[in-house]
């Protein structure tokens, strides 16, 4: 993808309202902990934030965020 089209994607998608997103977390999470929440987005984009500073969010677009789960079912992401 030619680097001016990636910035005008970006851009785009931190544009986005968010602001009557729904965030989910696991389904066996405690809400009192600190966890990892998504929303799923307009255009297929996905954001994600921590219950702990929900203000900052990351955002993915449908292609990132399926390369991130594909990469995390393929165990990229294991520390151990």
């Amino acid at each position: 993808m030619d680097p001016r089209e990636k910035e005008k994607m970006t851009e785009e998608l931190y544009a986005m309202d968010i602001s009557d997103a729904v965030w989910e977390s696991a389904p066996d999470a405690d809400p009192n902990d600190v966890r990892v929440e998504i929303a799923y987005l307009q255009g297929g984009a996905v954001g994600m934030r921590s219950s702990e500073d929900p203000d900052t969010v990351l955002r993915f677009t449908e292609a990132e965020w399926r390369a991130f789960v594909l990469g995390a079912r393929d165990g990229e992401f294991d520390l151990t």
